[in-house]
Formats: C-alpha cells, sequence, structure tokens
C-alpha cells in the first residue's frame, strides 16, 4: 500500500508537469499554431485560476524594492575589544588561597605576556541622520576600542562612540560623512501582529543580508529589561544581526534587532526588536546630554490575572496592580494605594503591568503625570510628579562635562554627580570616575570613585581636574578619591 501510494503521487507529479508542458507548447508559434481549437481549450488553465494566481501574485509584498530604496543606509558595524588580562598561573583560579603567593614568588608569567588577543566581533547599525549619526546595540560595542563602520559601497569609517545604553541595549555611533543615506522612522505602536517586516544586517559577517517575516506579537516583556516593550517576530535573525532595523512595507524602521530566544543559539523561529521610539528617545538623550535620565513614581506592581480581576470588580484582566507604595515617594504623594490598578498614564491604556514601567521611565523628571487607576469598583484620576531614577554603570558619552582627560593623560572618564547621587552617596565631591583606563586604572582607581582633589588641593568639575594635573610638576599625580564612605590618596602616573 505504501509503495503504491508512493506511486500514484509520482504520477500525479508526471501527469502535473505534462499539463504545465502543454500549456507552454500552446503559447509557442511555428507547427504548434496547427492545433485545433479543442486542444487548445483544454490546454490552456481556468480563468478562475489564472485570476487568482494573478491576484496572489499583487497580494505579495515588494521586498526587493523595499531594499532597494533603503538599503543603503545599513551599515556593519565591525569592533575591536579591549585586551583582557590572562591569569598569571595556569590552571589556578583567582579566589584559590595560594594563588596570590604564586603570582608573586612562584613561575615566571606564560610567554607572550599578560595580555589576551583583543577580542572581535560584528554587528549591523543604520544611519538615522545625513551627517553620520548610527544607531546600533549597545552590547554590538561594548568595551570597544575600535570601532568600524562599513556602508554598503564599501567604503569604510572609523566611528566613535558617542554612549550607550544597556538598560535598553541601545547605542549612538558617529562617522565623519555629509550627505549620506538615511532610514525613515516609523511608528511602532501602530505595528499589529501579523504585519510583514523585514530585517537587513549582517548574520554571521555575511553582510547586507535580507530576511521577511511577520509580526508575532508587541509589548513582550523580556528577562532583564524593564525598559523597551519588545516586538516579537519570526523573521530569521542570528548573531551579526544585532543592532540592525526591522523595516515595515512602508520602507520605515520601526525597531531594532536586538535578541534571540533559542535553545542552540541559532534562529528558531523567535526574535525580538526594541521598538523605535524607545530608541530615538535614548538617541535624542545621549547626543543632547550625554546620559540618558528615566522615571519613577515609587510603585511596585503585578500583573491583574483572571481571579485578581474578578475580585476587584473589572470587567477582564487588564493593568497593574500595585503591590506596594514607596513611602514618602511620587506614587505615594499623588495619591496611589496598594491595590489600586493602574489602568491609564497619560491617556494611554495599560493591557499588561510590563508596559508600566517604560512609559513612567519615559517621562521627564518632574513633569506632570496623569494617571487613572481603579479603586472601589470605580476609576479615580490621580497625579504624579515621577522623580529620576539613579542608575548604576550607565556608560555615557564624551562630551565637554563627560571627557577622557587626554591633556594629562590620566586615562580618566569622569562626570559631575547629580544632586541626587550626591544625596545617597553622602558626599562633598562633584566628580565620579566613569571609567578607568591605563595609568589610572593600573594605580587602582575604579569606576564609581569619587574625585576629591589633586595633589592636595579640591578640584569641583572637569576643568579643575584638567587644570591640576597639567600643573603638576613630576611625573606623579596624587588623587585624593572616596571610595565607600573612605578616603585614599592614589598615585597616578601621567601617561
Amino acid at each position: 500500500m505504501l509503495v503504491r501510494q508512493r506511486f500514484n503521487r509520482a504520477r500525479v507529479t508526471v501527469v502535473t508537469a505534462a499539463t504545465v508542458l502543454g500549456i507552454a507548447m500552446a503559447g509557442c508559434s511555428g507547427s504548434f499554431a496547427e492545433n485545433s481549437p479543442a486542444q487548445t481549450a483544454a490546454s490552456s488553465p481556468p480563468p478562475a485560476i489564472a485570476t487568482a494566481s494573478r491576484n496572489v501574485a499583487a497580494a505579495l509584498p515588494d521586498f526587493a524594492s523595499l531594499v532597494e530604496h533603503y538599503g543603503a543606509a545599513v551599515v556593519n558595524v565591525a569592533v575591536v575589544g579591549k585586551a583582557q588580562p590572562v591569569a598569571d598561573i595556569p590552571g589556578m583560579s583567582p579566589n584559590d588561597p595560594f594563588y596570590e603567593f604564586f603570582r608573586r614568588f612562584g613561575q615566571p608569567m606564560p610567554r607572550g605576556g599578560q595580555q589576551m588577543p583583543q577580542p572581535r566581533g560584528e554587528g549591523s547599525g543604520f544611519i538615522v541622520t545625513s551627517d553620520g549619526y548610527i544607531l546600533t546595540n549597545a552590547h554590538v560595542v561594548e568595551n570597544a576600542e575600535e570601532v568600524t563602520v562599513k556602508t554598503t559601497d564599501r567604503r569604510e569609517y572609523t566611528a566613535k562612540v558617542i554612549g550607550s545604553d544597556p538598560a535598553t541595549d541601545v547605542a549612538v555611533l558617529k562617522i565623519d560623512g555629509k550627505n549620506l543615506p538615511t532610514v525613515k522612522i516609523g511608528d511602532a505602536s501602530k505595528l499589529r501582529p501579523g504585519e510583514w517586516v523585514i530585517a537587513i544586517g549582517s548574520p554571521f559577517g555575511f553582510e547586507n543580508s535580507v530576511t521577511a517575516g511577520i509580526v508575532s506579537a508587541t509589548s513582550r516583556s523580556m528577562p532583564g529589561s524593564n525598559y523597551a516593550p519588545f516586538i516579537q517576530t519570526d523573521v530569521a535573525v542570528n548573531p551579526g544581526n544585532s543592532g540592525g532595523p526591522l523595516f515595515n512595507l512602508d520602507g520605515e524602521v520601526v525597531g531594532i534587532n536586538s535578541q534571540i530566544y533559542s535553545r542552540s543559539g541559532g534562529y528558531m523561529g523567535l526574535s525580538f526588536a526594541i521598538p523605535i521610539d524607545v530608541a530615538s528617545n535614548v538617541q535624542q538623550q545621549l547626543v543632547s546630554n550625554g546620559r540618558v535620565t528615566r522615571s519613577r513614581i515609587g510603585v511596585s506592581i503585578q500583573d491583574v490575572n483572571a481571579q485578581l480581576a474578578e475580585s476587584f470588580g473589572l470587567d477582564r484582566p487588564r493593568g497593574a496592580l500595585v503591590g506596594m507604595v514607596e513611602d514618602d515617594g511620587p506614587g505615594a504623594k499623588a495619591g496611589i494605594k496598594a491595590g489600586d490598578v493602574i489602568l491609564k498614564v497619560d491617556g494611554a491604556e495599560i493591557e499588561t503591568s510590563s508596559q508600566l514601567p517604560g512609559m513612567i521611565a519615559s517621562k521627564k523628571p518632574g513633569s506632570t503625570v496623569n494617571i487613572e487607576v481603579w479603586r472601589d469598583g470605580g476609576t479615580k484620576r490621580l497625579t504624579a510628579k515621577p522623580v529620576e531614577i539613579v542608575e548604576k554603570g550607565v556608560k555615557v558619552a564624551n562630551r565637554d562635562d563627560v571627557e577622557a582627560d587626554e591633556t594629562a593623560k590620566l586615562g580618566l572618564v569622569v562626570r559631575p554627580l547629580e544632586q541626587e547621587e550626591k544625596r545617597q552617596a553622602e558626599t562633598d565631591g562633584e566628580l565620579v570616575v566613569e571609567d578607568a583606563d591605563g595609568p589610572a586604572a593600573m594605580a587602582g582607581v575604579q569606576r564609581g570613585d569619587i574625585i576629591l582633589g589633586v595633589n592636595g588641593k579640591a578640584v569641583k568639575s572637569v576643568d579643575d581636574l584638567k587644570s591640576a594635573a597639567r600643573k603638576t610638576k613630576g611625573k606623579i599625580v596624587a588623587l585624593l578619591i572616596e571610595r565607600e564612605g573612605g578616603q585614599i590618596f592614589v598615585p597616578v602616573r601621567v601617561g
């Protein structure tokens, strides 16, 4: 029976092929023109089938034209990372109690020095301004020492990392260029599940690869990310696609491809993109202010399931249920109580609790935010004034107020402390270390150290630090730093 079924399939295939061949022959001139009308009619496709075929072809999206018009603004991002030190003693963990003894008095360093080869990686990005600003993922340029951008016409540019925001996985690069091709920015809020989208990027280093699919879902929450309601698609995205654009059929960028969900490390039908409105907000803040500010109202929330919705008298599960309100926080001052269900923020509806943190975070600290809550069987409108979230570990841009002290070659990147940071740290210092490299790192200066003075003279600004370092007579600069409530002098050799 099995053999017969296979044979039948083969026979049907042959018949179908013969029929197609007959159609092709009927359309030729020459000796085939002598076919009788009856034969010609028998070999022609029914009108309904021909019309359906034309309709299907017309309904398919024209990806080729979209790529031709907007693909030139997509770039390849090649990164050379900072070299990492290797263990002094092969096979021995730094946590071993005898590690330090053998490091100091044991066998010599392995050949080749103390550093591993510089790591290299690739990602994608896209040009958003004609003078060379580029959006990509923060993880693509993390710990980058050199960043090279390659365009579709094979030109290469050295790029500067203007800033990155790990919380949203967005980074901004800048290349020197004029009249560069740019993308159109779309509206991610208008995306609907089932809508066609395409990705352009460099999966596994294959530059300018195009893949297509549909939007699977919107406003997805992912572990470790509270501020980006991800766009889920079934577009094939692989390592190297990170940072590349997600286009809609109007040729507008609606997202930045960022993550895949995989058991193997490769594409398995689930890819996630950061909504372009989130990325554009980060871009504007990094370029204008050198850092990203976010707001909070001081409440803890959870999803509303069917049972909770019934118990609170809601028509269906929706909103964000408040579990705790921070004492004397913005939420408490606005009148929000535990047990309230937040339904709207500035008129925007909250379907799931994962939407709320991003909405509040995008508000300007100190601004007025209208919040609608469900309480005691009815809605209540409240007004809150969110405060800034003080986040640790955010890399900022090298602007005038956040810059490397290249004149003295100390290897420091510093920025002014915010008032809230000063209050929490209980310090009189004004400058905090964002990054330490070269001489400063070798001397033991760490990220988060607060710089109080140079060679016994207090410093209150970046200019004070640079001026004091330049006036140093010797080759050693004594930095007075504050760390974990204590103060120490750190001698730094000027590079």
